[in-house]
């Protein structure tokens, strides 16, 4: 297990202001001038389409070995409230909004099974918080992507200009 530091924390805080790809690698790769991928990148950013760049942490490594999802019922009058409550908790990585039989889904990284109950425990404390469902990781064998589909959905897009596009590995 690795453990980190204050300096580590602090150097991973600013990652995703200052981490950017290589852009003069990225356009050798792809056959176009690093100011085409420079542009791009911008208008990406500009347009809130890529919101940032950040590093990607396994939690295992450094201790947090429980990983699991919460799902809240709550009085929904007071989401707002209770949605500050879960931000207020170091080990909630995560909030989403649901339709259905719960209405958040809340995604946690903790270093134990007691944390977890002590971090539930907390999370039904939260004013409008009625009931609590834990469901646990046990391995994530397709991690968060998004390129799969963004492939399928510009196959036939082309590059935005005259030219199609060259056959182009999407591996690094």
């Amino acid at each position: 297990m690795t453990s980190l530091d204050r300096l580590d924390v602090e150097i991973l805080g600013r990652l995703p202001d200052t981490l950017r790809p290589g852009v003069a690698e990225i356009a050798t790769k792809l056959g176009v001038s690093r100011a085409t991928v420079q542009h791009r990148l911008t208008r990406l950013e500009t347009d809130d389409v890529l919101l940032g760049y950040q590093p990607v942490i396994d939690l295992s490594a450094i201790g947090l070995v429980v990983n699991a999802l919460i799902s809240l019922d709550i009085d929904q009058r007071v989401m707002g409230r209770i949605v500050e409550g879960l931000r207020a908790l170091p080990e909630v990585l995560e909030v989403r909004i649901q339709a259905g039989r719960e209405d958040l889904l809340v995604s946690v990284s903790l270093e134990s099974l007691e944390a977890l109950q002590t971090l539930t425990a907390a999370i039904v404390g939260i004013d409008g918080v009625r009931k609590t469902t834990s469901t646990f990781t046990v391995s994530t064998p397709v991690a968060h992507r998004t390129q799969p589909l963004l492939e399928r959905l510009t196959a036939d897009s082309g590059w935005g200009r005259s030219t199609p596009a060259p056959t182009v590995s999407s591996k690094p």
